[in-house]
């Protein structure tokens, strides 16, 4: 049992006040990139660690029947007013609060053309479990897209002890731990900019990957507890023993943050 966790819901309700058509339209056009197709229309898509929903939402752009949970109430909150909001009344979108962890429940949720989470799997504080059981609930000929921390051996276990201090310590003695790992972070890719004559160029474009927030993406690492890491062939061996073939990756390149994977089940 995990004794502390960070509050993801409190950091995504945060960032819900900043989606909008422009965020919501690169997370479809990355959610397109990485399955590599342009429509979900007729498929089953299953969002595990929703957030704050944005990526349930771009799959019910792309014509899914989308099944949304989260551990986190704040977060399940956080989907639901996000559904309000762009599909009041949808009865194709289905959100609810609900563990990966829990079997017999994901059991009941039935099998899905695409499952997705991105983020998610390596703060539950078993990684492999909750792995596994997302393999259980794709369908023959589906599609599994997950992201999971890149292994960066002894540096990943200072990050962990650095997000454990971070989520023990009280809210408003916080900032003085994120400052100067904020300032170190983002400080190359600033340099790099005054140098290139653009000027906070990094910031500014941050969401052109998958229309996500540099702030709340930096709270959401620093506070990230548990954290589980793992290489991208740890990822493809497991899931490859499961029937699983890789159809497309991409690699930090060997630093931090998540490196992606969408497999295909075998048929």
């Amino acid at each position: 049992m995990i004794e502390i966790r960070f509050e993801f819901g409190e950091n995504w309700s945060r960032f819900l006040e900043t989606i909008d058509e422009t965020r919501i339209g690169v997370a479809v056009d990355s959610l397109q990139q990485m399955i590599g197709r342009e429509t979900l229309q007729g498929l089953r898509f299953l969002d595990i660690g929703s957030g704050s929903g944005l990526f349930s939402l771009a799959a019910r752009r792309l014509g899914a029947e989308v099944v949304s949970f989260d551990y986190d109430p704040n977060s399940v909150a956080c989907t639901r007013a996000l559904r309000e909001t762009y599909c009041q009344g949808d009865p194709h979108w289905v959100i609810s609060q609900g563990s990966v962890l829990d079997e017999e429940w994901m059991k009941s949720l039935g099998s899905f053309d695409v499952v997705y989470s991105w983020g998610v799997l390596h703060h539950t504080g078993a990684m492999w479990t909750a792995v596994d059981v997302a393999c259980g609930s794709v369908r023959d000929g589906g599609a599994l897209f997950i992201a999971i921390y890149n292994d960066q051996g002894w540096k990943s276990g200072v990050w962990t002890r650095i997000k454990r201090t971070w989520t023990r310590t009280p809210r408003i003695l916080r900032p003085f731990i994120g400052a100067p790992f904020f300032a170190w972070l983002w400080a190359k890719a600033s340099l790099l900019d005054l140098l290139r004559g653009r000027p906070f160029a990094s910031w500014r474009h941050y969401q052109a990957g998958r229309g996500m927030s540099p702030w709340h993406d930096f709270i959401d690492w620093i506070g990230g507890y548990p954290f589980e890491v793992a290489s991208p062939e740890q990822i493809f061996d497991f899931c490859r023993e499961r029937g699983f073939a890789l159809k497309r990756l991409k690699t930090v390149r060997g630093s931090l943050g998540c490196n992606e994977f969408v497999f295909e089940k075998s048929a």
